[in-house]
């Protein structure tokens, strides 16, 4: 490898998203005039870099490489209009020369690199060690075998705030180069002093290059830089082979990171070490669409750019970053007026110069966004930061999305989800926008499924917030709390809904997901019910494969929906677990009440009420041997109970009487868990099958002197989990508690207090004061249970004794309990 001709190429070191990089550069390329550029980049991504500057595209934009084989695993390579690779690129289509990238492929990026992934980040870059974060996925990319664009492993050893070879900082920790660099000139942070030093200064290409080498040169040998050293060499190759014979050095201009570029410069480059570079996976390029937040740090991905916004402002003014920052603080003013606060155009002017100012005393040559931030806080905010970080930083990051023009063809999902979102008028930008969906209206029912099949095929765009249920019970009625994500929240409970709240938001991680599905059908109905198959595929219980059935039915998928319906009738002939039984109840008694708002008759009402017929009465059959065991064992029974009785009274279809006598069974059964005694004791309360006086009855011989305090305080823990208020306000079922309560020898009360105290710990304040009313009624106390009314939630001790001894050792007695 001839690194002499090497390092006589017009080497440009830049620093990805800096707008006075791409400002020099372009200054740089204008004087040098080149023939040829190679960019840093995934060389199989050269094809498209006419569709990158064709003027219907847009930036921010991104490379996206993807897996083909099956694997979803994908890595981006970003662009801002600053951007310095956008703008060489741009550049040479300009002037007709040759542009090509030279970076390993897409396929090497992803593939394992001694268990890690190779990656593409810099060390010129301490941002490039964070992998991007995507908020609505709520996870990283790599956690799928794929990356952000600076996944895998990172030129500065760590995470940017340590690395082997730096100076230990005054804690004794070992300290980064970038953490260093900003301390030896005096500022806060390796942000502030790159601001400070190389974008607001306004450099002549030599001079900035030279100094970018010169830092290059510094950070690189921090951290072990092996990875990248190979990839110095995969480069440095695909330059000389690119060049050949007929160009020489002087004819041609590479821009690389600035690390890169170093190594290049200082002749550092070892041929051997790409040989260790994997083997290339199968893989793919396109454009998408890209997004400000997404290139902004407080949003969790570092690339270089703390605010993309503010610095466009000074890419789109000359590099002219006063003005940058007072356009910022006009907008900040506005925004302030607009929400009802004092702000005018003197406390703009006033922020302004403070600004200038603080650059001045800081000695930097122009105001950056430390200077913006403190001077809105100083000035406008009067000296609360809320305001700042509320309204400014939204300022400078920006909320601007790309678009890739008609050269790169969308695969069928981006087409259709696209399509989708355009008709249906969901929201298409990268900020969160909540609408409701009216379940009565068929157009809004198909928005819906198109909305549950991204959430199956697990496409980051709209995230459940709500739903209003239909009627006020039934099968499986359970509330449902705001902001619920719609994978927590039950099938059967999104299928009954007559609305749906549902908050959407694009990123570019909806593309990626989108390219990446490509490989699991054409359609999103195909992707839905192919995921929704290897679900079916893994069940093992009957609940397990009515859970699939139901989101068959919410992504109307007749085909997954058969194949799930055949599957619930194989699990349940051998199932002997109640909670799975159970749960299948609850599906089908939804699909049989409201399976047909969702325009899928095609599995037939007669099958859907075969199907809850014989499951529910394996379930009653197994009632019994499903609720003993402890108290933690018997807990998802009990919900199983809940599930069968709402079933029982709410399906017509299905034999109620058998679960009512399956349920007495229990109440009357020593050989079940008391708590499953008591709950079904007070559910069959509740559907009036046992009178006041039957359950004074059973309550009196549960609780009764010859049962063990501990079964009997888990017997009246689970009577009162049924409803507690409904309960407490029957004086016979009072009367028995309290007849229970007195009649506890002392002995044995110290031992039952504390399994008392848990079951009437659940008691809200209603419930103690019905609870009260009742005890003193039962005890004959009349007028003084009013007076006793008034003064229980004072907890006022002195007024209570100066009424009767009765009533007061009444009061005594709930107060030991409550």
């Amino acid at each position: 490898m001839d690194l002499d001709r090497l390092a006589a190429v017009h080497l440009f070191p830049v620093r990805h998203h800096s707008p006075r990089s791409s400002a020099t550069l372009r200054a740089y390329l204008d004087e040098v005039r080149p023939k040829a550029i190679f960019v840093e980049g995934p060389s199989d991504a050269t094809p498209l870099l006419e569709a990158l500057v064709d003027p219907k595209t847009v930036p921010p934009v991104a490379i996206l490489g993807y897996r083909t084989d099956g694997e979803p695993a994908s890595s981006l390579w970003p662009f801002a209009a600053y951007s310095p690779e956008y703008v060489a690129v741009k550049w040479a289509f300009e002037h007709g020369v040759r542009v090509e990238l030279i970076d390993i492929p897409v396929g090497t990026t992803l593939a394992p690199f001694d268990g890690a992934l190779v990656g593409h980040d810099d060390a010129d870059d301490p941002g490039g060690h964070e992998r991007e974060i995507d908020e609505d996925r709520g996870e990283q990319q790599g956690e799928h075998g794929g990356h952000g664009e600076h996944g895998g492993h990172t030129d500065d050893g760590g995470d940017g705030d340590g690395g082997d070879g730096g100076p230990a900082s005054a804690e004794g920790e070992q300290e980064s180069i970038y953490a260093a660099c900003a301390r030896a000139r005096g500022f806060r942070s390796f942000e502030e002093f790159w601001e400070a030093s190389f974008e607001a200064p306004r450099y002549e290409p030599g001079p900035f290059r030279e100094a970018l080498l010169a830092y290059a040169d510094l950070v690189r040998s921090d951290g072990d830089r092996l990875i990248h050293r190979a990839r110095d060499a995969y480069m440095a190759r695909s330059i000389l082979e690119r060049m050949g014979p007929d160009l020489a050095p002087n004819e041609v201009a590479a821009v690389l990171g600035a690390a890169h570029a170093a190594a290049f410069a200082a002749r550092d480059v070892d041929p051997a070490l790409e040989a260790r570079l994997p083997a290339p996976i199968p893989c793919a390029v396109t454009l998408i669409p890209f997004s400000f937040p997404r290139l902004s740090e407080q949003l969790g991905y570092g690339a270089g750019n703390r605010a993309p916004q503010y610095y466009q402002r000074a890419h789109d003014a000359g590099g002219d970053f006063r003005r940058a920052t007072l356009e910022v603080l006009i907008d900040f003013t506005e925004h302030l007026r607009l929400r009802g606060f004092m702000a005018s155009l003197a406390d703009t002017i006033e922020a302004f110069r403070l600004a200038v100012s603080l650059a001045e005393l800081r000695g930097k040559a122009e105001p950056g966004l430390d200077e913006v931030r403190e001077a809105t806080i100083a000035t406008m905010c009067r000296g609360d930061a809320t305001h700042v970080d509320g309204f400014l930083w939204p300022a400078v990051i920006g909320r601007n999305v790309g678009r890739v023009g008609g050269g790169i063809g969308k695969n069928s999902l981006q087409e259709e989800f696209w399509r989708e979102v355009r008709e249906r008028r969901l929201p298409a930008t990268d900020a969160p926008e909540s609408f409701r969906l009216s379940l009565t209206n068929e157009v809004e029912v198909g928005t819906s499924v198109f909305l549950h099949r991204l959430r199956i095929a697990k496409i980051p765009y709209a995230a459940y917030a709500g739903t209003r249920a239909a009627g006020r019970g039934g099968a499986g009625a359970r509330g449902q709390r705001r902001g619920q994500a719609a994978s927590e929240v039950p099938p059967d409970e999104l299928l009954r809904q007559l609305s749906e709240t549902w908050e959407a938001q694009w990123t570019p991680a909806t593309d990626v997901a989108l390219v990446e599905k490509i490989v699991l059908g054409d359609t999103l109905e195909q992707v839905a019910t192919r995921l929704l198959e290897e679900d079916l595929a893994a069940c093992h219980t009957t609940g397990e494969a009515a859970d699939v059935l139901l989101n068959a039915v919410l992504a109307s998928s007749a085909r997954a929906a058969a194949s799930a319906l055949d599957a619930c009738d194989r699990f349940a002939a051998g199932d002997s677990d109640l909670p799975s039984l159970a749960r299948a109840c609850r599906a089908f008694a939804g699909l049989a009440s409201f399976g047909s708002s969702r325009s899928l008759s095609s599995l037939g009402d007669g099958v859907i009420a075969t199907m809850l017929e014989k499951t529910y009465a394996r379930a009653v059959l197994r009632v019994h041997g499903g609720c003993t065991g402890s108290d933690e064992a018997v807990a998802p029974a009990k919900e199983a109970l809940r599930t069968l009785h709402d079933v029982a009274l709410s399906q017509p279809i299905v034999d109620r009487a058998a679960w009512f006598e399956a349920a007495r069974a229990l109440v009357d059964s020593d050989a079940v868990n008391p708590t499953a005694s008591g709950l079904a004791c007070g559910l069959l309360y509740l559907a009036q099958v046992i009178d006041d006086a039957e359950v004074a009855r059973i309550v009196g011989l549960r609780l009764g002197s010859a049962a063990p305090p501990e079964a009997a305080a888990s017997f009246l823990a689970g009577f009162l989990e049924v409803n507690a208020l409904v309960l407490v306000k029957s004086r016979p079922v009072v009367e028995a508690l309290d007849a229970f309560l007195g009649g506890i020898l002392p002995e044995r009360f110290k031992d039952t207090l504390p399994v008392l105290r848990r079951a009437f710990g659940a008691l809200g304040a209603t419930e103690r004061r019905y609870l009260l009313e009742n005890v003193l009624a039962s005890r004959k106390l009349g007028d003084k249970a009013r007076a006793a009314q008034a003064v229980l939630l004072e907890k006022d001790r002195e007024k209570l004794k100066e009424m009767s001894e009765d009533l007061s050792q009444a009061m005594d007695d709930l107060d030991d309990l409550l």
